[in-house]
């Protein structure tokens, strides 16, 4: 268990090669890594790298950070994960020359949603808040606290889950970002 952002708990799925927790969490995102279950494309990824705790009942979890996206689907941000086929992601995606914010719901398939932005964030926040079977997500760009809304999805009540950061690059050689913060709390 490591100790990070002051708790301890936190656990590794998929690490990365580097990486350090300080007074945040900075890592260097490895090529070839994702979160995908078959939808459109017919291959299914559980190799991204998160960085989390496990997690009961209804909670709320806010992820801020920031990256230096530059290849094809390099994206990082907030997971609620209850095993390999049922899990949500929501960040920044960097896909066809636009960066987006980005979220994937996944139960068996992924359904993902995309609104585009109109330049590289500097610093985003997501807050994902788990409710009985609900989860909302909200964003804020450059410091803004996360007040709107992008998406509301149902998920399975009651399952632990493991809460906190991802980072994956499918398709280029990875790249650097830094998590300055991630909260867990009780909703």
């Amino acid at each position: 268990m490591i100790m990070a952002f002051g708790a301890t708990g936190w656990q590794w799925l998929n690490p990365p090669r580097e990486w350090t927790a300080d007074d945040g969490l900075t890592l260097f995102c490895d090529g070839g890594t994702d979160l995908w279950r078959r939808t459109r494309y017919g291959y299914t990824f559980d190799n991204a790298h998160v960085f989390g705790r496990t997690q009961n009942g209804d909670l709320r979890l806010s992820v801020t950070f920031t990256g230096e996206y530059s290849e094809q689907h390099d994206q990082a941000g907030a997971v609620l994960r209850i095993d390999e086929t049922t899990w949500i992601k929501a960040g920044v995606e960097f896909a066809d020359g636009v960066f987006s914010l980005a979220t994937v719901v996944t139960r068996d398939y992924s359904d993902a949603s995309m609104l585009p932005l109109h330049e590289s964030p500097d610093g985003v926040t997501f807050e994902l808040d788990r409710v009985g079977d609900a989860v909302s997500i909200r964003y804020g760009l450059a410091g803004e606290p996360p007040e709107h809304l992008l998406r509301v999805a149902y998920f399975p009540p009651e399952a632990p889950v493991l809460a906190g950061a991802m980072a994956a690059a499918p398709v280029g050689k990875g790249f650097p970002l830094r998590f300055t913060d991630v909260r867990i709390a009780a909703a």
